[in-house]
């Protein structure tokens, strides 16, 4: 799934509804359980950026 550049990480798991709420959102970051571009990503107001690559599980999000 696509997501538009300029999205923070968190609004990113919503729009692509792997998570029901920013507060899901919150706690699956901080338990290190999503990779932005293969590396652990803990802030949830990190702008992505085209080009980036989010994983969640067997999920796989592309900013652009």
């Amino acid at each position: 799934m696509r997501v538009p550049e300029g999205t923070t990480l968190g609004q990113a798991l919503k729009v692509a509804n792997l998570v029901g709420s920013g507060g899901e959102a919150k706690v699956l970051i901080q338990a290190g359980e999503i990779l932005v571009n293969g590396e652990v990503e803990t802030r949830r107001g990190r702008k992505l950026e085209k080009g980036d690559v989010v994983e969640v599980e067997d999920e796989r999000l592309e900013v652009g």
